[in-house]
C-alpha cells in the first residue's frame, strides 16, 4: 500500500535521495522518519543557513520523488537514482548561487555551506 511514509522516504529509492541531500547537513540528526523529518524542518532554533538548506532540499526531494513516482505511474520508466540525485542537486545550487547573487546579508557563504556537507 502506499503511504506517505513509504513514499516519502521510507522506500529505499526517495530513501537514498534524501539521504544524499541532508546526511551532511543533519549529521547525527539524520532521520527518513516523516515525522520527524517534518519536526526537524519546522524547528526554529537552527542556524538561518541550515534551516534554509534542510527546507529547501526537502521541498526540492518531495517534488522530484513525486513527479518521478507520477511518471511510474503513467508508464514512464523510472528515472535512475543517481539522475535524480545529480539533478536535483543541480537545483539546489542554482538556488543557492542565485540567493548568493542577489546580495541578500548572511547569504554570501550560503553556497560554501552546501559544499562543505556534501560528502
Amino acid at each position: 500500500m502506499e503511504t506517505r511514509a513509504r513514499l516519502f522516504f521510507e522506500c529505499s529509492y526517495s530513501a537514498s535521495v534524501w539521504e544524499h541531500l541532508t546526511k551532511g547537513i543533519l549529521r547525527s540528526e539524520f532521520t527518513n522518519i516523516w515525522s520527524e523529518v517534518v519536526l526537524l524542518i519546522t524547528e526554529r532554533h537552527n542556524d538561518k543557513k541550515r534551516l534554509f538548506c534542510i527546507r529547501y532540499a526537502f521541498q526540492a526531494c518531495i517534488h522530484a520523488v513525486w513527479r518521478v513516482r507520477n511518471k511510474i505511474r503513467h508508464g514512464e520508466k523510472l528515472v535512475h537514482v543517481q539522475s535524480l540525485k545529480k539533478f536535483i542537486d543541480k537545483g539546489i545550487r542554482n538556488k543557492l548561487s542565485l540567493l548568493r547573487s542577489k546580495g541578500g546579508k548572511g547569504w554570501e557563504d550560503i553556497f560554501q555551506y552546501w559544499f562543505a556537507t556534501r560528502m
